[in-house]
């Protein structure tokens, strides 16, 4: 498989992860960093250490002006305006653009100036397409020169943060509730569906989803064998599953987008419940910029005839024509759209509107 040549804008904690998550993953190549804030010793001492993470496992040194991370040779430029970063010098293809300053597409259209053929915003953007993995990617087609990956919570199902400038360490601090905006530009059919709020907790890392709904009459062992078999076949990678009690530090460099605590959860009755779900809102976001960066690739480096599909892939198509999966689940069960997942009674009616709760580290 040829792999993309990315680069990565920004000198923040996404820009680091999406940097080190292609060397577990293998799925692009990294070979340019811009960052002009510091220098590139310094950049081997941020990559190498992180008080959350851990150390990075494998090596970093620089060697002829460049980052070498596990022998891979990074050119690294230290340019502010985009404009003004040769890209294309370095063979770099895709830009994954994660400064936080350049979120829309006439701002970020200046990468493209140097050489790049594409940009992912890691972030929510104002009028750039918005695309998560596994939600809406298969809609993207090479087209598009400009894309939004959303934000972080938002591959949670859930809205951007904002802090309110207070203590975050003495304080737990309510955050804006943009839920239904978010989340309504990925998934156009949820557009008032639901409402959200958010609290901001003072945790190092990761963050957790309460979402109460009122559905049709299902027990919550449906509900939790269906969440089992959508992380193990459909969604495997993206959406987590665990049974244990576990804490949010237990959740900390998890690379999926959201881990279903089956555990945690409660069913008031068969209408009523409350679904708890966690997420490492720096790690499994950057795995999920990565993965949608190697499909935009797929789209142009090979034929879209000779495409190997998955095996997960055949059977969500099975199952959205309307079939049963045997031995899994009591009922039948439907992946259609593919961002959803539901037995037979876990349907939406109108005008109940479930109610999310997070809190983020």
């Amino acid at each position: 498989m040829v792999k993309a040549k990315a680069g990565v804008n920004g000198s923040g904690r996404i820009e680091h992860l999406v940097t080190k998550a292609p060397f577990n993953s293998g799925k692009v190549d990294i070979v340019t960093i811009s960052d002009p804030f510091i220098d590139l010793n310094y950049m081997v001492y941020m990559f190498q250490y992180d008080s959350t993470h851990g150390k990075f496992r494998g090596t970093i040194k620089t060697e002829n002006g460049k980052l070498v991370i596990s022998g891979h040779p990074i050119t690294i430029f230290q340019e502010r305006d985009p404009s003004k970063i040769k890209w294309g010098n370095a063979g770099t293809q895709y830009i994954v653009e994660s400064t936080g300053v350049f979120t829309t597409m006439e701002k970020v259209g200046a990468h493209l100036q140097g050489g790049a053929k594409r940009v992912i915003i890691s972030a929510p953007s104002a009028n750039a397409p918005k695309f998560m993995m596994e939600v809406n990617h298969k809609t993207y087609d090479n087209s598009l020169k400009i894309v939004s990956n959303a934000s972080r919570t938002t591959n949670c199902l859930v809205w951007p943060l904002r802090r309110n400038g207070r203590g975050a360490l003495q304080n737990i601090i309510p955050a804006s509730a943009g839920i239904a905006k978010a989340v309504g530009k990925v998934i156009p059919e949820l557009n008032g569906t639901f409402t959200g709020m958010g609290f901001h907790v003072p945790t190092a890392n990761v963050s957790v989803m309460d979402l109460t709904c009122r559905l049709e009459p299902a027990t919550y062992n449906d509900i939790k064998k269906v969440a089992k078999w959508v992380s193990e076949c459909p969604l495997k990678g993206i959406l987590g599953y665990t049974e244990h009690q576990v804490v949010s530090s237990d959740f900390n460099s998890n690379p999926h987008s959201s881990t279903f605590d089956a555990g945690a959860g409660i069913a008031l009755n068969s209408h009523f419940v409350k679904l708890i779900s966690w997420y490492d809102n720096e790690f499994g976001y950057s795995n999920r910029v990565v993965n949608f960066m190697a499909h935009m690739a797929s789209k142009e480096l090979r034929p879209p005839d000779h495409q190997p599909q998955r095996e997960h892939e055949r059977k969500r198509e099975t199952l959205t024509a309307g079939e049963s999966l045997a031995h899994s689940v009591p009922t039948t069960v439907r992946i259609s759209p593919p961002h959803s997942f539901h037995t037979g009674p876990l349907k939406r009616e109108g005008p109940r509107v479930p109610h999310l709760v997070m809190h983020h580290q």
